[in-house]
């Protein structure tokens, strides 16, 4: 009987540690090749613009989510963010009133409020991120109902509009938008002292504060992070619909999850990339689009998405032990 020598196995072990490494890319595509050989409308440049510009707002919401699901923290409120953002922006977003700027930094700013308050909360008061961010889940959602006494904000400028339905060369300009909050995101996380901080909390947190790592100013910006990503999409939302809506981003946070942990993100902490978190975006876009074509009804595909959901996490738990 031949034994297997060192190289071999060397070699096995580097083919299963590549498959693990790039599993939801293949994942993706599987998923294009099977969807385009059952829908020829499906590998169309207008579909998959469209499911690129459909994934958006959950995908820069994602980006925010990776880093604080990487510190093992969790953030419930984005959606609420969303809504107050969307209303904020929009009251000065109207024609001959406010330079553009203002809106948008309107915008920003409320958001990176509410990530800030979500952050001093759970660095310096040791309270569990799930109750935090649940509170300002309610909180900014009654906030945003406040703000525009239960009525769609509307009626904007010609520039406002353009961020969410505006086209430069023929690609909506939300993309672009996603494309450079997705790189800024990525240099953050991979290629700053700030991310490798990122990763060695969720690592071990412990071992972090001995290793001289600011835990608690670290957390602050994370959470911060994640408000601002949330505020980004309240703008865009509010530009592509034409309204700023207290009941605007329901839902967004439970999307955004999904595409993190389909992504490869770590429940447990320390394990995530911007990248992946942008194919778990795109995955559960080309499955929504995809059963959308085949008139699937909105009712099942809640019901594959969270069966989804529970399998990405139990690969998971199976990868980590």
């Amino acid at each position: 009987m031949e034994i297997p020598n060192k190289q071999s196995l060397f070699d096995i072990k580097k083919l299963l540690h590549i498959l693990n490494k790039f599993t939801i890319f293949f994942i993706l595509l599987a998923m294009v090749i099977i969807l385009s050989i059952i829908e020829p409308n499906f590998l169309t440049s207008v579909n998959l613009l469209n499911i690129v510009r459909q994934i958006t707002l959950i995908a820069i919401i994602g980006f925010g989510l990776t880093m604080i699901i990487i510190t093992t923290g969790i953030d419930l409120s984005p959606g609420s963010i969303v809504a107050i953002v969307s209303v904020a922006s929009a009251m000065y977003a109207h024609p001959g009133e406010y330079p553009l700027v203002v809106s948008i930094i309107v915008g920003l700013l409320l958001g990176v409020a509410a990530g800030l308050i979500n952050g001093l909360i759970v660095s310096n008061l040791k309270i569990p991120a799930f109750i935090v961010t649940l509170g300002m889940m309610i909180s900014a959602r009654g906030v945003s109902y406040i703000f525009s006494d239960g009525h769609p904000i509307t009626g904007f400028s010609k520039d406002f509009d353009f961020i969410g339905r505006g086209y430069v060369f023929g690609i909506p300009f939300m993309i672009y938008v996603l494309v450079l909050v997705g790189i800024v995101s990525h240099i953050i996380l991979r290629h700053t002292r700030l991310g490798k901080s990122i990763y060695a909390i969720g690592g071990n947190e412990q071992a972090a504060v001995v290793s001289g790592i600011n835990v608690k100013r670290t957390l602050l910006f994370v959470y911060m992070y994640g408000g601002l990503m949330a505020g980004v999409a309240g703008i865009m939302l509010a530009s592509r619909i034409g309204a700023g809506q207290p009941t605007a981003g329901l839902g967004y946070e439970l999307d955004a999850i999904a595409a993190v942990v389909i992504g490869g993100t770590s429940l447990m902490g320390g394990v995530g990339t911007i990248v992946g978190t942008l194919i778990g975006a795109l995955i559960i876009g080309v499955l929504n689009n995809g059963m959308d074509l085949m008139h699937v009804s909105g009712y099942w595909q809640q019901v594959l998405k969270g069966v989804i959901i529970v399998g990405a996490i139990i690969l998971d738990k199976y990868r980590n032990q």
